[in-house]
């Protein structure tokens, strides 16, 4: 599939096997993985991070196949989810890392260009989650707001 920001097809990733059960090999059980990702969380590690670290360091490959729920709904059961999703933020601290470099590099287009696909992405993810119900319906992106945000 076409990628939507650049002219390239995109590259084919390696695809995780197909499973409905977690495989023999894994040491924990579905309690004990959710105990794992609510003391990851309670340390401040985002949800990406706590998915990594089950893998790299714990030898659980899906933390979804053990436990038969995703990392956001465990934390969202014991209310240590953050008020806005992860993804979006992490865009959002993209795009005030790119106005701080516009403000001291004016004349840098190309930034000005990266900047203008980021803000794109960001309004698509922000009519994703207003009608997920994620954040609130009359919240706005703004520049100005999303650098208080990020700090």
């Amino acid at each position: 599939m076409a990628r939507m920001h650049s002219r390239k097809k995109g590259k084919s990733g390696s695809a995780r096997p197909h499973r409905t059960e977690s495989p023999e090999w894994v040491e924990f059980t579905g309690e004990e993985v959710e105990e794992m990702v609510v003391k990851l969380a309670n340390e401040g590690k985002k949800p990406s991070d706590i998915g990594a670290t089950m893998r790299d360091q714990n030898g659980v490959p899906s933390v979804k196949l053990t436990s038969k729920k995703r990392v956001t709904q465990i934390l969202a059961e014991n209310d240590l989810t953050t008020d806005y999703p992860e993804d979006l933020l992490n865009l959002i601290t993209r795009a005030v890392t790119v106005d701080k470099h516009m403000k001291a590099n004016p004349k840098d287009q190309s930034s000005k260009y990266g900047l203008q696909l980021i803000e794109s992405k960001i309004r698509r993810l922000i009519k994703y989650y207003k009608a997920e119900k994620r954040i609130p319906a009359d919240w706005k992106y703004n520049l100005k707001t999303a650098k208080l945000l990020v700090k």
